[in-house]
């Protein structure tokens, strides 16, 4: 049985009616510069999609903040037993489908325990709303297909990679195959994160022209250490400050360009305009038109 959280159900704004999405009036977007470059205001990530309206990771969630018009996303994926990319946080199934009821003995409902056919038959809308009823898993082929339909941007976070040996180079197959790997995409579209530093060295390896990101927030001495395989720091917003911000703005990347922040996760205006006052180049935000609107 689903159990809405106490977040999603602060995220209740959204509502579906006669088969379009209600949000909030989308306002003007700031004009998105190359990730690379400086901006005057920070870019903003829609997290998982805007997931404060939408179904976290779900195709609704991205054409949650088209409607909004942010044009970065983030999402998190992840491998199924049998080698099909999924987009998914959790690395169990528990939290946001209907697993424990279609597969009831199949404990823990690890991801990597289900085949993409098996996941493909879990409701992943339900536990957010009524309305979001069936709404699936979306393989990361799906996913990258919808943002390119919506000409959105893609900020890929690789999630647990030691569960899933050599998913970077699953993913960048996949993207390869999607046609996310021309120099367009490469060099405005894409940037793949990871909580893992060695992940997003090999990631660097094996294409150095993608833009990458390390999740977390290294110690100031250690930053030039991931500046060689690292564009961008992205650290939680609860530990970051003016002075760290300016630390790794200091340095320059494995591009020559100076080392990006992009924080996570802001959710309300206050916490939005101190991050812009803190330096920041990007807010990842489940509440994208929150953050835009604080930060202009």
């Amino acid at each position: 049985m689903f159990v809405r959280t106490a977040t999603a159900s602060t995220a209740a704004a959204a509502v579906l009616g006669a088969g379009a999405l209600l949000l909030p009036a989308a306002q003007p977007q700031e004009t998105a510069a190359r990730t690379p470059d400086r901006q005057t205001s920070p870019v903003v990530v829609a997290h998982r999609g805007a997931s404060g309206y939408a179904p976290e990771n779900t195709l609704a969630a991205v054409d949650a903040a088209k409607a909004l018009s942010v044009d970065w996303v983030e999402n998190d994926v992840q491998r199924t037993k049998d080698g099909v990319l999924v987009v998914l946080h959790d690395t169990d199934l528990k939290r946001t489908t209907d697993v424990e009821e279609v597969f009831p003995d199949r404990a823990p409902w690890a991801v990597k325990d289900f085949t993409a056919a098996e996941v493909a038959k879990l409701d992943a809308g339900s536990w957010f709303g009524k309305q979001f009823a069936g709404a699936r898993v979306p393989t990361l082929t799906q996913f990258v297909n919808r943002l390119e339909r919506n000409r959105q941007k893609l900020l890929l976070e690789i999630k647990s990679p030691t569960t899933y040996p050599g998913i970077e180079r699953d993913i960048l197959r996949v993207l390869r195959k999607e046609g996310w790997l021309d120099r367009p995409h490469v060099r405005d579209r894409l940037v793949i994160q990871s909580f893992g530093a060695a992940v997003i060295k090999e990631v660097h390896a094996l294409r150095p022209d993608i833009i990458t990101g390390f999740l977390g927030t290294p110690a100031v001495a250690d930053l030039p250490s991931y500046a060689a395989f690292a564009d961008q720091i992205n650290p939680s917003y609860a530990t970051i400050g003016a002075e760290y911000v300016a630390a790794v703005q200091r340095l320059k990347g494995p591009h020559g360009k100076r080392l990006r922040v992009n924080t996570w996760t802001v959710n309300d205006a206050a916490k939005a305009a101190k991050a812009r006052a803190y330096g920041v180049d990007g807010i990842i935000t489940n509440y994208p038109d929150v953050v835009r609107d604080a930060t202009r």
